[in-house]
């Protein structure tokens, strides 16, 4: 399928940008990758009269660490995150799970701040940055205000930002170094987005007890999600096998979505396998738990 006539609109600066949707409202989008809008335009699942192009807006595109986050752009493309050398160091979370991310063609294009607005329940950048407690700035004409990714996804496919806001920057806290992490998904195939996904995060004390926890399930709600009982019943315990078996099987409580290929209790026997092996996973690279024995 070809895409419905709009009129395109090149850009230059974040103020032209906004102004336009200032303008044009529900009847406009933004373009960035396009790796995620372009498909939804052959579709015809989005019938906008205008596309507004970022592209060309140089100060949306950068890595930067800021202490005790890293700052992103807007339209910091997938490829830049992987090869980031701060990401692997500081958000190691981030670039196992960035590989998992299409094919090397699409990360080439593809943008952070397009996924998120995208917000596909199983992509992966959306379910790190929920990981993570990312906070996701957004700007309209005259006003620019910040989002915490918990409160980010508004229902399926629908984060809560405005018609006339676009995402500029994200901020990514990290956490305590030799902290333990990991990232596992099932697809049908690589590059296809994961019918489930976890990642896990891990502070590990002396002596393996876990003093902070953090789990999230993609693929299974409209949007990721924080699982707190999990959290809740990781915190102050050590490590082990029996563990991690036993309070993975939480994640068979949730809710969770099905469709014409996937039935829900699927979708909650993946969560509960790839939650446990993620978990098992990000013990073993905690500095206070690499090397020890899982009993």
């Amino acid at each position: 399928m070809k895409p419905p006539p709009f009129d395109y609109i090149r850009v230059d600066s974040s103020d032209e940008a906004v102004a336009l949707l200032a303008e044009y409202g529900d009847e406009a989008k933004i373009i960035a990758g396009g790796q995620s809008l372009m498909p939804m335009l052959n579709m015809r699942f989005v019938l906008p009269d205008d596309v507004i192009d970022i592209n060309k807006i140089e100060d949306l595109s950068y890595i930067r660490d800021d202490g005790d986050a890293l700052l992103f752009g807007g339209i910091t493309r997938q490829r830049d995150i992987e090869f980031s050398d701060l990401v692997e160091q500081k958000i190691p979370l981030m670039k196992e799970a960035i590989l998992n991310v299409g094919h090397r063609q699409t990360r080439n294009r593809g943008t952070f701040g397009g996924s998120l607005s995208h917000l596909d329940p199983s992509a992966e950048l959306p379910t790190v940055s929920i990981a993570q407690d990312a906070i996701v700035s957004v700007r309209k004409k005259g006003a620019t205000r910040d989002i915490p990714m918990a409160e980010f996804p508004m229902g399926y496919m629908t984060p809560s930002f405005d018609l006339d806001e676009m995402v500029t920057d994200i901020r990514v806290p990290i956490w305590p170094e030799g902290h333990g992490y990991a990232f596992v998904e099932f697809a049908r195939r690589h590059g296809d987005y994961a019918i489930t996904s976890s990642a896990v995060l891990l502070d590990v004390a002396d002596g393996g007890e876990i003093s902070k926890a953090s789990v999230t399930l993609g693929g299974v709600g409209p949007s990721p999600l924080r699982v707190a009982t999990v959290e809740e019943g990781l915190a102050g315990e050590v490590g082990s096998k029996e563990l991690f078996t036993e309070i993975a099987e939480k994640c068979r409580e949730i809710d969770a979505m099905e469709d014409v290929y996937t039935p829900a209790w699927y979708r909650q026997h993946l969560a509960v396998v790839l939650t446990r092996r993620a978990l098992a996973k990000a013990f073993s690279r905690a500095a206070n738990g690499t090397g020890m024995n899982l009993r």
